[in-house]
Parts: C-alpha cells; sequence; structure tokens
C-alpha cells in the first residue's frame, strides 16, 4: 500500500509546532514521546502502519479549534480519529501528520426525550449513547459489531451501519445536526434538533466524508422509544446460495424485520465455539429478528417461517426467552473477534442488490478455491452488505498480497452486479485505489471539488478515499493556487 513520503520541512519544524500545541492543550493531551505514538500508527486495518509525527487529545471544540488553526498555518496533515476501530485504514497516518483523537470527549450534553434526540460529543462509544438513556427506555439505532468500542465521531466518518440498520437506516439516517471545526480553526454549525434543515443538504455530504472535510467535535442523534419485545429466528440451511434466496424471496415479500443476519460454515462454527449460542449445524444460517407487540411478532414470523419452509431449511428454531436471544447476537457480535483468534483475516464491506446475493456467494467460493485461500461470510443479509473474511498467514510471503488481490476481486465484483465498494466501512486506504472502478474520472473530480471548498490545502486525512496519483496532484494545483 503506498503511502506519500514525508515532508522534511515539516519533519525539522517538529519541535516548534509541538510547543505550540503544548501552549493550547495540558501537557498530557499532547502524545510526543516516539515510544507512545506508537499506540496511533494504525487502526483496526493492523497490516499497514506509520508513527504519526504528534498526537493531540483534546476535550473540548475549543481545544481542537486551537489545535487546527496551528496546523494550519504551518501546513502540518491532520488525521481525525475515533476509537481507531475503523477496519479500512480510515485513521492510518502519515509520518508528518498529527493524529486528532477525540477520545476524551465523550460527555452527553443533551437528552430531550419529548422532542427525540440527544446530543453528544464525538468521542462517546456508540453503545454507551444508548446506555444513557436506557432507564427512559430509548435507544439508538445505528448498532456496528465494534458498538462496545467505536466512536460516535468515527460512526459519522464512515456512515456506520450494523444488525439493526435494515429497519432504522444507518447513521446518515439517524444523525441530526453536527458541530464541525474546518481545517483553519473556523467551528460551523450543521443541522440541530429539528427534522430536516433548510437549503444544501450540507450533513448529508459531512456523513460518510472521512475526516476529509473537517472534525465533528458535537453531534445531535434521532433517538427512539424502545419497542415493546424483539424475537429473533434461527434458519439452518445445507447451502448458501438456498439461504440467499430466502433473503431475497422475504424481502419481495413486503415484510421489513429489524435484521436479517446470515453466517456460513466456517463463521457458524467458529462462533458457536466463542459464544455456545446454540447454533444449529449447518452449511448457511440466517438470524432474522421481528420487533413489536407479541401479536405483531408472532404474525411477523408466522409469515417469515413460512416462507423460510419453501426452501427446506434444515432447522428452524425461534427464541423462547431474553436470554437465548441474548445468546444468538452474543455469537453474531462476535463473528470478528471469532474468526480473529483462529487467523490472521481481512474484513471487506462491499454492498450489493439481495437478488444478487446468491450469484455473489456462488463467485465468492469459487473465488476461493482459486486464491487457495479460505473466506468466511458474515454480514447484514437484508440490505446486501457483504462482510467476507479472507483468512491468510500474516508471516507467510506473499500470502498478504495474495489476500488483497483476492479482495479487490471482491469488492469489484460487488461494483460490476450494481452494488458499491463500501457499506458502512468506508474507503480509506484499503479501497482508495478501486474507487476509479466505481466512478468515471468526471464523478471523482464533483467529489474532490467538494474537498477543495472544505479543506483548500488538502491536509485533512490526507492519502484516503481517493486514488493517491490524483489527491498528491490535487493538493499540489491547490498549494501553487495559493
Amino acid at each position: 500500500m503506498d503511502m506519500p513520503s514525508p515532508n522534511p520541512d515539516i519533519l525539522r519544524r517538529r519541535e516548534a509546532v509541538l510547543q505550540q500545541l503544548l501552549q493550547v492543550l495540558p501537557k498530557d493531551a499532547v502524545i510526543h514521546d516516539p515510544a507512545e505514538t506508537l499506540a496511533y500508527e494504525c487502526d483496526a486495518l493492523t497490516a499497514y502502519k506509520c508513527p504519526p509525527m504528534l498526537a493531540v487529545l483534546p476535550e473540548t471544540t475549543e481545544q481542537v479549534s486551537d489545535v487546527l488553526r496551528i496546523c494550519h498555518a504551518e501546513g502540518v496533515p491532520v488525521v481525525p480519529r475515533g476509537s481507531g476501530t475503523s477496519l479500512a485504514g480510515g485513521a492510518l497516518p502519515t509520518a508528518d501528520s498529527i493524529i486528532l483523537g477525540v477520545s476524551r470527549m465523550n460527555d452527553v450534553l443533551e437528552a430531550d426525550y419529548d422532542n427525540r434526540f440527544i446530543r453528544v460529543q464525538t468521542g462517546r462509544t456508540n453503545l454507551s449513547v444508548t446506555g444513557a438513556m436506557e432507564e427512559e427506555d430509548f435507544f439508538y439505532a445505528p448498532d456496528p459489531s465494534s458498538q462496545l468500542a467505536c466512536a460516535i465521531g468515527g460512526n459519522i466518518a464512515m456512515n456506520s451501519g450494523g444488525a439493526h440498520c435494515l429497519k432504522y437506516g444507518v447513521t446518515t439516517n439517524n444523525l441530526m445536526g453536527v458541530t464541525m471545526v474546518m481545517m483553519d480553526g473556523s467551528v460551523v454549525e450543521i443541522g440541530g434538533a429539528h427534522l430536516d434543515a433548510g437549503g444544501l443538504d450540507l450533513l448529508g455530504v459531512i456523513c460518510g466524508s472521512e475526516g476529509q472535510l473537517g472534525v465533528v467535535t458535537e453531534a445531535t442523534l434521532r433517538i427512539l422509544r424502545k419497542p415493546e419485545d424483539a424475537r429473533p429466528v434461527l434458519i439452518g440451511f445445507d447451502d448458501n446460495e438456498v439461504a440467499g434466496h430466502c433473503v431475497s424471496d422475504i424481502i419481495k415479500s413486503g415484510i421489513l424485520p429489524v435484521a436479517i443476519e446470515f453466517m456460513d460454515t466456517l463463521c457458524i462454527k467458529t462462533c458457536e465455539n466463542f459464544a455456545k449460542a446454540g447454533y444449529p449445524d449447518c452449511t448457511a444460517l440466517l438470524i432474522i429478528e421481528v420487533e413489536g407487540s407479541k401479536a405483531e411478532i408472532d404474525y411477523q414470523l408466522s409469515k417469515i417461517v413460512e416462507i423460510a419452509k419453501r426452501h427446506n431449511p434444515v432447522e428452524i428454531r425461534e427464541s423462547k426467552s431474553a436470554e437465548e436471544s441474548a445468546k444468538i447476537w452474543l455469537g453474531r457480535k462476535s463473528a470478528f473477534g471469532a474468526v480473529g483468534q483462529m487467523n490472521d483475516y481481512m474484513c471487506l464491506d462491499g454492498t450489493i442488490p439481495v437478488s444478487s446475493l446468491p450469484e455473489v456467494l456462488r463467485r465468492i467460493n469459487e473465488m476461493s478455491d482459486e486464491y487457495g485461500l479460505l473466506v468466511g461470510n458474515v454480514f447484514h443479509a437484508g440490505d446486501g452488505n457483504m462482510h467476507p473474511l479472507i483468512l491468510f498467514d500474516a508471516n507467510k510471503p506473499g500470502d498478504l498480497e495474495k489476500c488483497e488481490a483476492f479482495g479487490a476481486d471482491i469488492l469489484r465484483l460487488c461494483v460490476d452486479v450494481g452494488g458499491c465498494l463500501t457499506g458502512e466501512h468506508g474507503v480509506g486506504v484499503e479501497k482508495r485505489d478501486l474507487m476509479s472502478h466505481q466512478y468515471a474520472p468526471q464523478d471523482l473530480e464533483a467529489q474532490m471539488m467538494v474537498k477543495d471548498v472544505f479543506d483548500p490545502g488538502w491536509l485533512l486525512n490526507p492519502a484516503k478515499v481517493f486514488p493517491l496519483d490524483a489527491s498528491a496532484s490535487r493538493r499540489e494545483v491547490r498549494l501553487a493556487a495559493e
């Protein structure tokens, strides 16, 4: 993975920049010891590492503004970082950059249950947002598998989803407003505690922009009252493609479960060993959850079971208790960690039309044989958000490169069947050089023009999202124009 060479002029001014940062931040908020900056050399895409020049951990919007003002004046690149759970290298630093982490910004600023919103600092973890209002019987819908650790700031950057987003939508559908600091230090408020803001949809541009446009420090989130009840059903099949057809038929029927999750043999066995969830012995497993009153749940599950039986399942099992439901979801939520205990892996997140599930699953299995690498499939089947886990040996020469080539072929396949490169993990560095497979040159040009407006010097989150040659030349042109 190519990254730009560090700017020697910036590295020479490291001490001067450090002293300026120490004037606006507490001493313990500026990480400058090389041994300590190693903690920020990568995110959850650990195949690529590069220690930053410095790291800072501000606690307020004002401190973030001070940091960006200094970096803007000094021409120092800044890499925003939430909790570092990005699987696409979204927070990978360059050697001449400063990591700006928001992990200390984790307060709940306001909760309004009558108008159904909560305002938080963006270092707060996803799960703790719901935790702050559980006693009031409210919740925040997007639920990435990393929700125990991932930060709201990262969720906004990557437009994160989760298992229950089939019904409730991803982050962009639950984000009402942000406080964002521009690269020059100016603070802007976009959206707010109301249904929709007038004028241009700037909030839609910011959500999913991967830290390219500004640093989001506060977020106003839509919250919902908890449903009366929820219940999952396990449906096992002896064939992946048949399971894919079942998913497609459920969606076509007009029933809208809160979640439809898919796991193949490798993931079923691995997660069962880890969580002891009581998963059946089968080739493909669907976890389908519905919610509402008891009558609603019974009706929806009866229709889902009726559809499933047309596909000759090997087992159908409805959860009988809250404890059993919790175990079922523990297994699914533990999938990435459980697979990580058995091997190195790369996790992708291409998204496809639901009707293409059978074809894509078949082709992934064929490519697995062609590359000689095992792949486990666990994903949000209801909205076609694939999560193939390609297993490889990081200590075996050539295995990482083979894994990357396999992953690139899967992502190209997703685009070719009418899908896209990413559903919720973002582009980062992982898919950066595949962007031209999905977008024509004029499409990429339009996206880069948006960045020109928000970040004219191209200092925010360098070497991400756009093909490296395009972003490098773009920055040179912008600097020359200034």
